[in-house]
């Protein structure tokens, strides 16, 4: 029976031929990756094509090699994997400069909602503190904000037109119109402040994170409670801005 683009053993035999090219520079024929993978050419030949249509392969002079989009898929992972090593000097320094807590945040489209990957307490004795890897609401967190503001369009508005906006507190906002307005007020200012809205009695100021390819796969927070976060807030604002801009410029070389 003729495999399907999609069976399982499909799927092995592309991971197969990608396993196959990483480890040869010159690429290799439709027969070599034949005889290597032991997979029949009319199979194989049934996905490389759109690996090729899609840049994760190149196909020239009868051999085949690794394309751009593979290259890219490969550095995202690693940048992915040592992003909180590469962000947490400037981290430590914004939460000393601070004196607030000051977390690294991400992303989980899949379950709405945003995840601490890294964080480091204020040192003082009261302070802001949250558990790595708890979520929380994308729609009234200060670091979901950022991260709903500069997702993809159509991801965003999927969310924005589906998600259940459950007041967390007295505070919470949960007019879908006016979080349309301050996710386009996030994009002009480059910070979300959430007070009260997540957490009661703490307060949030975050920004953006830019990589190489002008997306933000995660956010900068500092965390405080909310009299002296009010108090504090345009120093804040200033520092969050030169820290945030400092620490994407280490993924677009102008980093100083």
């Amino acid at each position: 029976m003729k495999d399907q683009d999609n069976s399982p053993r499909s799927l092995t035999r592309i991971l197969g031929v990608f396993g196959a090219l990483a480890h040869t520079a010159d690429g290799m024929t439709l027969a070599q990756l034949s005889a290597a993978l032991d997979s029949p050419k009319s199979s194989l030949l049934t996905l490389l094509r759109p690996l090729v249509a899609k840049s994760y392969l190149t196909h020239d002079g009868g051999y085949y090699r690794l394309g751009s989009e593979i290259f890219r898929l490969a550095a995202d992972i690693v940048s992915t994997r040592s992003f909180p090593r590469l962000i947490r000097p400037f981290m430590q320094q914004l939460m000393e400069r601070s004196q607030e807590s000051v977390y690294l945040a991400v992303v989980d489209k899949a379950a709405g909602c945003v995840t601490y990957v890294e964080g480091i307490d204020s040192p003082q004795p009261v302070r802001y503190m949250a558990p790595l890897g708890a979520p929380r609401p994308l729609y009234c967190s200060a670091a979901g904000r950022v991260l709903l503001a500069y997702a993809d369009e159509a991801w965003r508005e999927r969310y924005l037109k589906t998600v259940v906006l459950k007041p967390m507190t007295d505070r919470t906002l949960t007019n879908r119109s006016l979080l349309r307005k301050e996710i386009a007020k996030i994009r002009e200012t480059g910070l979300a402040v959430s007070i009260g809205q997540a957490v009661p009695g703490a307060a949030g100021l975050a920004a953006p994170i830019f990589d190489a390819q002008g997306q933000v796969p995660a956010a900068l927070l500092i965390g405080a409670p909310i009299d002296r976060f009010e108090r504090e807030l345009p120093a804040l604002r200033k520092l969050m801005l030169e820290l945030a801009k400092q620490a994407s410029g280490i993924f677009q070389g102008t980093s100083n």
